[in-house]
């Protein structure tokens, strides 16, 4: 069993449905202390846990992910991955170092490229659709933001182990090039974090056939779709969780709190095509005193709607000139902004709870990971199966719960400009 351990649950979904693809059965569980006793008897091929740590400080993400790396060996994983960003946000040096300590290893493979979302890496720089890092819209991040693309660089300043890496020059010769290369270098102990390049999909396929075998994995979710194909394994999985059914004459809800520009855009993508969609003006809602009567207002205004059998989205305001006004006004609060981030999310997340009730329609588009992360909190998603890809990295999942919930947790910058509403065609079916 592959045990993997993610920063955020969109990352988490992102993991699975790559393992998936390949016939694994791939369950995620919100990690807490006694997650353990939470897990189906019904062993999965790939077992994720998501520890919620990216906005985390770097000590209690590394605590976590520790916990969290022991509690999934003793549920029976033999390897190891851990999921984080693809563009290395969140605490990168932290994370690893704890699965690391955790296993008593000291060497682990880093891929962060992911050539069908536009990641790739040269010489050990990092690109979003063929711009660097630093120049891309991760440097405006307003959590972490990417100011460097030298992975190496980004990576050795958060950990005190040696990190190296193996350039596009060794990957293009291919799998046994890349296994000797790796074997040399634990030979003469140089390295703990070796750091490889990837400018295509078929890099990720001679990296996987090189080190498949290796105990322990960390990066993007990309090499996890290529693993299972070097390992030949053919898995023939059966469903046993029920699908919550779709109420016919009831429209469906996305709720967005992601600020990325793919958010934004899909978002606009569905103004034009004349869909129903909200805003939550996050700097008029956190300078109000009547919080809670604009809340009910809003609740009440998309539940109308989805009774009336249209979909729709609900978004939190997300230009850069609106997100800056919030920040300062959040500021003069007394507010970082990470409390603004959580405050908006968990807002959303309420909303979107007393939507869900009293519609019932249990199936639902979320954008952006802490919103997603604190929509499962609030409606009490521990668990869930990964279930059908819709676009690269981004699928629907099954929950763990009775009733069920069909939900589709997307990534903020992954999708393209139609995502929602292929999302909202993939619930109706």
């Amino acid at each position: 069993m592959f045990g993997v351990i993610a920063d955020d649950i969109t990352g988490a979904n992102d993991i699975g449905i790559m393992f998936s693809k390949s016939g694994y059965i791939a369950d995620i569980y919100s990690y807490h202390a006694d997650v353990l006793r939470e897990i189906l008897a019904e062993q999965p091929d790939v077992l994720i846990f998501d520890t919620d740590s990216r906005l985390d400080h770097a000590e209690t993400a590394y605590q976590k992910v520790y916990k969290a790396t022991k509690d999934i060996q003793q549920a029976g994983a033999k390897q190891f991955y851990n999921k984080t960003c693809s563009v290395f946000r969140g605490n990168i040096g932290a994370e690893f170092d704890a699965m690391l300590d955790a296993l008593k290893e000291e060497f682990a493979i880093v891929v962060l490229g992911f050539p069908q979302n536009g990641r790739t890496t040269v010489d050990s720089t990092h690109y979003v659709y063929g711009v660097k890092l630093e120049d891309s819209q991760f440097n405006r991040d307003p959590i972490h933001p990417m100011t460097q693309s030298d992975l190496v660089s980004i990576l050795q300043q958060q950990t005190s182990r040696k990190v190296g890496a193996i350039t596009h020059d060794v990957i293009k010769l291919g799998a046994a090039a890349i296994k000797q290369q790796i074997q040399q270098i634990k030979r003469n102990k140089r390295f703990h974090y070796v750091i490889l390049d990837v400018t295509e999909q078929k890099d990720l396929a001679e990296i996987a056939k090189a080190i498949h075998q290796e105990k322990v994995i960390c990066g993007s979710s990309a090499l996890a779709e290529e693993i299972p194909k070097a390992v030949g394994k053919q898995v023939y999985p059966v469903n046993h969780l029920p699908l919550p059914k779709m109420i016919p004459n009831k429209g469906l809800f996305c709720v967005a709190g992601s600020l990325t520009p793919q958010t934004f855009k899909q978002i606009e993508y569905m103004k034009r095509n004349n869909h129903r969609v909200l805003t939550l003006d996050t700097l008029l809602f956190i300078t109000r005193n009547d919080k809670e009567a604009f809340i009910q207002q809003l609740q009440a205004q998309i539940i109308d709607k989805i009774q009336s059998g249209s979909h729709v989205i609900l978004h939190s305001s997300n230009t850069a000139d609106q997100v800056e006004q919030t920040k300062q006004a959040g500021a003069k609060l007394g507010w970082s902004n990470t409390e603004i981030s959580r405050f908006v999310s968990e807002t959303m997340a309420n909303i979107t709870a007393a939507v869900i009730r009293q519609t019932g329609q249990y199936r639902l588009v979320v954008a952006g990971g802490d919103t997603s992360a604190t929509v499962c909190k609030v409606l009490g998603i521990g668990g869930m199966r990964v279930w059908k890809e819709i676009q690269p990295g981004l699928p629907s999942c099954l929950s763990h719960t009775s009733p069920p919930y069909l939900l589709v947790l997307k990534s903020g910058s992954f999708g393209d400009e139609a995502f929602i509403e292929k999302a909202f065609d993939h619930l109706s079916r």
